[in-house]
């Protein structure tokens, strides 16, 4: 029996309780909505001309990925900021969101503290710490997140909190009917690739344990372009192992040259491409020329095709089920997906520098 069939993996494997959040990952979503969507926001936001979202890591991506559904609705620029300081474009007409799990995110209170040298409209996006009380001082709205998780982990609050302030405010279309077909979606994903399903009939294992060992190289397109990214950020994370993302239809023109050096990376790597019939037909075509590519260069690789007929449900079935492989990838490697202790070390050295 594979170990990732076992109970006993998950006991030992992951104490602090990966597993137990993305069991809720559904019902998390639909609380985020809830929050978002009933929030009282000031009349005026709906007035503006762009928007910025300031944020890092988890905080950030599903800012990644409400800025992709602008795109493809044709609305609002949106620009995600992984930075200090604030864009020099921001203005009275910006709304610029501070999204921090912890609220204490170094580089989203450097961007928070110079937005109040300006006269955008502002936003939190927080479960407290040193943002929520900044906001609040300044009389600055908060949509507070009550979930008490990794940031990674919180990513149905990162992500539907923001498209819950996109729809309250119009910046979208009406996304009421797209989040009741991506739960169901979600749903459907959580019954295949639980850690009770086994093995020979879940695509999670499976995907994991063609990963296992190997460089992963996470490939997408349009709406799962963000999607592989997130794919990309909870292997390094979840499974402290090594990951890179690429878009089509961009790596067509340099990745592809790449496959054959150094041999030994060619013979260790493993590619999925993450696909959706809903792509542009030409980058569903390069997708194809790209597998027989990977072929001939002997580099291992799979497509994974998402479910459902919207691009939000597309898109948050992916995530789910990367995340779902990036878990049982860290019982794989033998480690607990929920430290990261480098990351750790890393914000003590430079709190030391202040």
């Amino acid at each position: 029996m594979s170990m990732l069939d076992s109970p006993e993996t998950y006991r030992q494997l992951d104490p602090s309780g990966m597993l137990g959040h993305l069991r809720q990952f559904p019902e998390q979503c639909q609380r985020a909505w809830h929050n978002a969507t009933d929030f009282g926001f000031p009349r005026d936001y709906v007035k503006v001309e762009k928007v910025v979202i300031a944020g890092m890591g988890g905080s950030a991506i599903g800012g990644d990925l409400v800025r992709r559904l602008a795109m493809i609705e044709n609305t609002l620029p949106v620009w995600v900021h992984r930075d200090y300081g604030l864009p020099p474009f921001v203005d009275r007409n910006t709304l610029v969101i501070f999204s921090s799990y912890s609220g204490n995110t170094e580089e989203t209170l450097s961007c928070f503290s110079d937005s109040l040298r300006t006269q955008a409209k502002k936003m939190v996006l927080t479960t407290g710490g040193k943002l929520k009380a900044l906001a609040e001082k300044e009389r600055i709205p908060v949509l507070t997140i009550d979930y008490e998780a990794p940031p990674r982990a919180a990513f149905p609050h990162s992500f539907v909190s923001l498209l819950g302030i996109f729809h309250s405010l119009r910046f979208l279309q009406d996304k009421s009917a797209d989040m009741t077909e991506s739960l169901g979606v979600m749903k459907r994903i959580e019954d295949s690739v639980s850690e009770k399903t086994p093995l020979d009939s879940n695509l999670a294992k499976q995907l994991a344990a063609d990963l296992f060992g190997r460089l992963a190289v996470i490939y997408g397109a349009g709406q799962l372009t963000e999607v592989a990214q997130r794919w990309k950020t909870q292997i390094n994370e979840n499974s402290k192992a090594w990951a890179f993302y690429e878009a089509f239809p961009e790596l067509n023109h340099n990745a592809v040259v790449g496959y054959q050096l150094p041999a030994e990376t060619r013979q260790r790597a493993m590619a999925l491409l993450l696909h959706s019939a809903s792509l542009h037909p030409r980058v569903s075509i390069r997708y194809q020329v790209t597998s027989e590519i990977l072929t001939k260069a002997g580099v291992k690789h799979k497509t994974v095709e998402a479910i459902g007929k919207s691009p939000l449900a597309q898109m948050i079935g992916l995530v789910l089920l990367g995340d779902y492989v990036s878990f049982y990838l860290a019982m794989l490697n033998r480690t607990d997906p929920i430290p990261v202790p480098t990351i750790d070390h890393l914000k003590s050295r430079l709190a030391e520098s202040l």
